[in-house]
């Protein structure tokens, strides 16, 4: 047994050393070497395939380790703006629904990215090692048979002389295995090269459609939990300039006239204005002034009454009307008297074209 490895180890050994000499030879010039330009050129191809699909491949692994780094930051985000949205605002339920719809959608995303195309991918990169080996093992068989062309021809060359016909024949028996050895795998590449390299643009098209797809349908579902969540946020919003959460929450205590500290958002917050001028919010637009201390006379028509600013507002929505301390704003009718609101009143501000609607209670009537 050890004899047989030694044998096969000695052979090994004497085929990479004539391998290693038929090489040098051929560098220096010495000798001439077996050309095939149709296989150069698919080699040259299929080495320009290969160097693009690893990198695609290499850029598409930092791509799905970046989604999947952005998949947990999102949910580490929603997870945050979940826990500081307050279970009594507006859109509470509904903003739980989109966040955790968003978690399912990057789930998907990934998943999708991971099973759909990077497979896929990495099936095709995975022809080119093997294809690689055929052409190296290839190439070593050329090595041989141009080895056994050249020890053949010397021998033709002494056989002249010394009339040795066995080793004649026995050279031309080792040329003829190393050329079909060789022209076996030179053939198979001739056919396999082409194909493969034929293959990348179905093969890109495939994957590359999947990508964007994929890609598209994630934005745009992405883009409908956005738009939602913003809906969420702004009709919180809106229900907070009207009073309707923080503003709206009222107390029973009566509001302190005397304090010139107390601020303005705590006077909106106060339900108890004096009894006179609530009767003018609540009904402005209506035809009931009556217990009030507001002067209705010489007032231009669709005035209802005049009131003097007690504190500076600044208008946060459109709609709303801003003005300073002292200011004379006109109340008047509300366009339409459904879109009415507690403790909002509609007004002009006096010489001015301004119109909106403005807190009652930064105000008093004169």
């Amino acid at each position: 047994m050890s004899e047989n490895k030694g044998i096969m180890l000695a052979k090994s050994v004497q085929k990479h050393a004539g391998r290693a000499k038929e090489k040098i030879l051929q560098n220096l010039g010495k000798v001439d070497r077996t050309a095939d330009e149709i296989l150069d050129d698919h080699l040259n191809n299929f080495n320009r395939q290969q160097a693009s699909a690893n990198r695609l491949q290499k850029e598409f692994n930092n791509y799905i380790r970046c989604v999947r780094a952005a998949q947990t930051a999102s949910k580490t985000l929603m997870d945050a703006v979940c826990e500081i949205y307050e279970p009594q605002w507006s859109g509470y339920d509904a903003l739980q629904a989109q966040t955790g719809a968003s978690e399912s959608l990057w789930a998907d995303f990934a998943h999708k990215l991971g099973d759909q195309v990077l497979i896929p991918l990495n099936t095709y990169t995975g022809q080119f090692p093997e294809m690689k080996k055929k052409v190296e093992k290839r190439n070593r068989k050329l090595i041989d048979y141009d080895g056994q062309r050249h020890s053949f021809q010397n021998l033709q060359a002494n056989a002249n002389k010394r009339k040795d016909d066995v080793k004649l024949t026995k050279g031309r028996e080792q040329l003829e295995e190393a050329r079909r050895t060789y022209e076996i795998l030179n053939t198979e590449l001739h056919d396999e090269l082409p194909a493969l390299y034929d293959s990348r643009i179905l093969f890109l098209v495939t994957n590359l459609q999947t990508l964007f797809a994929t890609e598209q349908v994630f934005h745009n579902e992405t883009a409908k939990i956005y738009s939602e969540l913003e809906a969420i946020v702004d009709k919180l919003a809106t229900e907070s300039q009207r009073g309707s959460n923080t503003l709206r929450k009222q107390t029973s205590n009566p509001i302190k006239t005397s304090s010139p500290v107390e601020s303005p958002v705590s006077k909106l917050n106060n339900a108890n204005i004096n009894s006179n001028y609530q009767n003018q919010i609540t009904t402005n637009g209506g035809s009931s002034l009556a217990n009030s201390h507001a002067n209705t006379a010489d007032l231009p028509a669709g005035v209802l009454y005049r009131v003097k600013a007690t504190y500076g507002y600044v208008k946060e929505d459109v709609d709303e009307l801003s003005f300073e301390i002292g200011d004379t704003i006109r109340v008047i009718e509300y366009d339409d008297p459904e879109d009415q609101e507690e403790g909002w009143l509609m007004g002009q501000k006096e010489g001015t074209t301004e119109k909106g609607l403005f807190p009652a209670n930064f105000t008093r009537p004169i």
